[in-house]
């Protein structure tokens, strides 16, 4: 019996099942859903799993997933860096997660649902660490659109190795 076989069996996903979500039903179709503790997915769990990202490192990822040959989607709570503080803790055992570009709005229909921040993997420490070819998108929904919930932490991130 293949991984991916037993993988399906686990999340409950018919043979043969793909996901290609667009930016906007990822946050919508399936963090919302996490964040607000409804199952979703057709009733079934999501075919994403939760992941501590600061605890495993991206080659790692892979055998963690459910679906995807050569994207992963995880959830995960985002960690912060000092208790008190904003930034984002996004360092793992051998490197750091480092944020390129500018968030750019994800939009469904003209209304905003949330933000995407491309990261991008580096061994060893910053600023000093070596850039590597692991990609990691993250999804996180917008505060002030949502009903305020602890919850809101909550992240997906879609993970590549280009």
């Amino acid at each position: 019996m293949s991984m991916s076989f037993v993988c399906m069996v686990e999340a409950e996903l018919p043979p043969g099942f793909r996901l290609y979500p667009r930016d906007d039903e990822l946050i919508r179709e399936y963090l919302a859903q996490k964040v607000f503790g409804r199952i979703g997915f057709s009733g079934h769990r999501p075919p994403m799993v939760d992941v501590d990202l600061n605890k495993v490192e991206p080659w790692d990822l892979p055998r963690a997933a459910l679906v995807g040959p050569r994207e992963w989607y995880f959830f995960s709570q985002r960690d912060r860096k000092y208790a008190t503080g904003q930034r984002t803790n996004r360092a793992t055992a051998s490197g750091y997660w480092k944020a390129t570009g500018k968030d750019r709005v994800v939009e469904c229909h003209g209304m905003l649902v949330g933000m995407r921040k491309t990261l991008v993997f580096y061994h060893g420490r910053a600023p000093k660490g070596s850039k590597t070819d692991w990609v990691m998108h993250e999804y996180r929904m917008m505060e002030g659109s949502h009903e305020q919930s602890s919850n809101l932490s909550k992240v997906i991130y879609e993970i590549r190795c280009a």
